[in-house]
């Protein structure tokens, strides 16, 4: 049995988080932690979840914690998260961080969307959490840097075709969505039920601070440098993201080519579903899985190609994508505690 840690549980990531490592039948929930709620139980945070009154959350302290859980998942703000992995890592506590602090090989990417990085020798030794293209090294990592969510969605319709040079680099557009829960629980102006309902705006044009970290793995894997065209969107939904991308396909794609190419990097995975030709995703396909749907249209004549992925932003976006990676590094199957079987409502 995995012992887990959860710290910042309080956030909607965090509760995700609890309510899969909860059911999951190889790991046990030990400990949790909550600055904001620190003595309270998850019950009395989170009303609707009879059964938890005896999970209280405690402080954040790494000695104590390292007595009884084998990997932690950090729920925390971006830029916390460094502030505490370099004494869990000495404390022999493996480490799944779901902020960004340790997405990144290129420290000058980071901090040109973040703020000074306080343990940069780590950014070496940190795996990126792309589940299904990562594997191999997440297997034997002890710090995975969980993948944004607009990242997620994003990147795996695009990396396959990249690294087989069947897109160009340049001029690759993504229109993205996102529903209300990826700007976290915290209190903001966007987020308020009057300012989001019945409405659709786009936001953070051209500053958004997935981009840096979405150009660095799609120029890693291109190996050449790519700057994407992202623009990010609010939905009035609680939850689910997708994201319409463009790219221009080489001389030598076709769209057999294109479907197999997708078949060989995930014809075996259970949660990256490639839809039948004419099919494309929705929402409300993904909503509470673990699963990210793409869809494509080629037109043969304009030689674009068009991408649609659609992912629950708080499970593959987030916490199911991080408990993916806990399985994927203590040798489970991947789908171990997250084969959910989705409603058609």
């Amino acid at each position: 049995m995995i012992n887990v840690g959860i710290a910042g549980a309080s956030g909607y990531t965090g509760v995700e988080l609890v309510k899969l490592i909860s059911n999951h039948p190889k790991a046990k929930l030990c400990a949790v932690t909550s600055n904001s709620y620190k003595g309270k139980s998850l019950t009395d945070i989170f009303p609707s979840m009879r059964g938890f009154e005896n999970l209280i959350c405690e402080d954040l302290d790494i000695k104590s914690l390292s007595k009884k859980i084998d990997v932690i998942f950090l729920a925390l703000p971006h830029k916390v998260s460094m502030q505490h992995v370099p004494t869990m890592l000495g404390n022999n506590i493996r480490v799944v961080d779901l902020s960004a602090d340790y997405r990144f090989t290129d420290v000058a990417a980071y901090e040109s969307a973040y703020q000074t990085h306080t343990s940069k020798d780590l950014l070496k030794q940190s795996v990126y959490g792309l589940s299904e293209l990562y594997r191999d090294r997440i297997k034997t990592s002890n710090l995975v840097g969980n993948p944004g969510c607009y990242p997620t969605s994003i990147l795996l319709p695009l990396l396959p075709l990249l690294k087989e040079g069947l897109i160009q680099p340049a001029g690759i557009i993504s229109d993205s969505k996102s529903g209300v829960s990826g700007a976290g629980r915290s209190l903001s102006l966007s987020a308020h039920f009057c300012e989001a309902n019945e409405s659709f705006n786009p936001y953070k044009i051209g500053n958004h601070r997935h981009t840096p970290e979405i150009n660095e793995i799609l120029s890693l894997h291109s190996q050449q440098p790519v700057s994407i065209t992202f623009v990010p969107h609010l939905l009035p939904l609680t939850r689910g993201m997708m994201s319409t991308i463009y790219a221009r396909v080489t001389d030598t794609a076709t769209q057999d080519k294109i479907r197999k190419t997708y078949d060989t990097y995930y014809g075996d995975e259970p949660f990256v579903r490639l839809l039948n030709k004419g099919m494309y995703p929705a929402i409300s396909h993904v909503k509470g899985t673990n699963c990210c749907d793409i869809g494509i249209h080629f037109d043969e004549t304009s030689r674009q190609l068009i991408m649609v992925s659609a992912i629950d932003n708080l499970l593959k976006g987030a916490a199911g994508q991080a408990v993916q990676n806990m399985n994927i590094m203590f040798g489970l199957d991947d789908e171990t505690g997250l084969n959910r079987v989705q409603g058609p409502l």
